[in-house]
């Protein structure tokens, strides 16, 4: 093992970060605690609850899915109970990146940033393809209009056997290969615009996506309520796995709560980031799991965990009782809840790409351009969707998805070890707010989402690891050389 002395561990101080604060060519402060709150739950609440809770229940945890969304919330408080700390003493742009920087050393940090490329770039990617299917039956369904289906897949599928020519039906029911994701591509395009012209528009453009979302969860969960029979939550653990069943469920949920992290590449637009930092962390996390579990104890009252249909659960679950206006809700809801998550995640790749290239460790002239009106990352962000409309429009995405899971928790874990290194190293620093019961809130936040890890298969640490040697070749090839705290060390030691 190198010594801590080694420069491949040399720390950017949390000071130094403070201080850097007061440069001229900051991105603006325009978001307060509700858009912060709105930005995680955007991030969060999508396709993990309208299909991933069916799923889990009928397979898995059977109604005790409710106990499931709990234990997963507490797996995620001590990780969002560090970030709070972390955004609020270090209000820059970054998130794990900067906090790692600050704490293990400039190698963790690129492992970290360049895990969270991988995070958000996929993840944008598989939501607007997506997005794709389920704008396209809302075409169907409310207006009568039907795609050509050959502009709403991509040309290449990925099977047990490796890649193959993605094969759609034609209207005349001929066979035919798919061309590319039209509109994946349009979607993205439309919201790099929103992103590029300024963060108050996209702050409230999200809003508004999530009151849509949120409405619809409401509305379903109100409807749903009046046909519970208490009867279907009994047995009230799964059949076949027990409380083994709520374990494996808490696991397999997680997915559903990717994504308030992201609020935290927004500490640097927030208006008194050591307030509304840990307001916005802490509240997205409480609205998700109240939401999730009022979702889950109506899904699974209504209907016995036995009969869900896990591809459309809520919609099935209501029209099964003669409300057949639950499968536009559910599409409307569906819609909005992706399109909220593909702003957040091509939001805030942009942040991470900005604090690396403020440290050198990507080329500053292009990723850490800010425009000199709309005051944001213009460069960054034309970059990024066109990355994730090609993305969404031509690749195979679906093997990729736990990737997303794997790095966000890979992130945690830091996050979460980083709180208790800061108070060792720093302790005199200032924090705002001071997450409670530090060592303990730390340990188990590195341990309870670093088991959930082990959960997602070989296959997937396997891909995880092969993006991180790429990563490396570019840190040895390029950031390491030219690394801020690397010249400054040279400097220091010509002089």
């Amino acid at each position: 093992m190198r010594p801590p002395s080694s420069p491949l561990f040399r720390r950017k101080p949390a000071s130094q970060l403070l201080g850097e604060m007061d440069d001229a060519d900051r991105l603006n402060r325009r978001l307060g605690p509700l858009s912060l709150i709105a930005l995680g739950v955007g991030a969060t609440v999508g396709s993990g609850l309208y299909v991933q809770t069916g799923i889990v229940a009928r397979d898995v945890a059977g109604p005790s899915i409710v106990l499931s969304f709990m234990i997963a919330a507490i797996g995620c408080g001590f990780a969002a109970l560090c970030y709070a700390e972390m955004a609020s003493m270090v209000p820059v742009a970054g998130s794990a990146y900067t906090y790692a920087y600050a704490t293990m050393g400039e190698l963790v940090a690129w492992i970290i940033g360049w895990d969270l490329i991988l995070e958000y770039a996929v993840g944008s990617c598989f939501v607007a393809n997506g997005w794709s299917g389920y704008f396209d039956s809302m075409l169907r369904n409310l207006f009568g209009v039907q795609l050509d289906p050959r502009l709403c897949a991509s040309p290449w599928d990925y099977a047990s056997h490796g890649f193959v020519w993605n094969m759609v039906t034609l209207a005349d029911g001929s066979q035919a290969m798919a061309w590319f994701n039209l509109p994946a591509v349009l979607v993205t395009l439309a919201v790099t615009v929103i992103l590029v012209v300024g963060i108050r528009e996209s702050a409230g453009f999200n809003a508004a996506m999530v009151l849509l979302n949120v409405g619809v969860i409401l509305t379903l969960i109100g409807a749903g309520a009046a046909y519970i029979d208490p009867e279907n939550w009994k047995p009230f653990l799964h059949a076949e796995n027990g409380w083994q069943g709520v374990a494996m469920g808490s696991a397999k949920i997680f997915v559903a709560y990717i994504g308030f992290d992201s609020i935290s590449t927004h500490a640097e637009e927030a208006r008194d980031p050591r307030r509304d930092m840990p307001i916005g962390i802490i509240g997205a996390l409480i609205v998700v799991t109240l939401l999730y579990v009022g979702t889950a104890a109506a899904l699974t009252g209504m209907t016995h965990y036995t009969e869900l249909d896990v591809t459309a659960p809520l919609a099935a679950a209501l029209q099964s009782k003669g409300l057949t206006f639950a499968g536009t809700l559910v599409t409307l809801g569906i819609l909005a809840g992706m399109t909220s998550s593909l702003l957040v995640g091509n939001l805030s790749q942009p942040r991470v790409l900005l604090a690396m290239a403020r440290d050198g460790l990507l080329p500053l002239r292009f990723f850490g351009a800010i425009h000199p009106r709309f005051k944001t990352p213009w460069k960054s962000t034309i970059l990024v969707g066109v990355v994730v409309a090609i993305g969404g429009a031509l690749a195979p995405l679906g093997f990729l998805a736990d990737l997303v899971s794997i790095g966000t928790l890979f992130a945690f874990v830091v996050v979460s070890a980083s709180v208790w290194l800061l108070r060792i190293s720093d302790p005199d620093l200032p924090r705002a707010f001071r997450a409670p019961f530090v060592p303990f809130v730390s340990t188990m936040g590195v341990l309870i989402n670093g088991g959930l890890m082990f959960w997602l298969g070989r296959e997937n640490w396997i891909r995880l690891l092969i993006w991180l040697g790429i990563g490396l070749l570019v840190y040895f090839g390029y950031s390491r050389r030219h690394s801020a705290l690397n010249r400054q060390s040279e400097g220091a030691a010509e002089g």
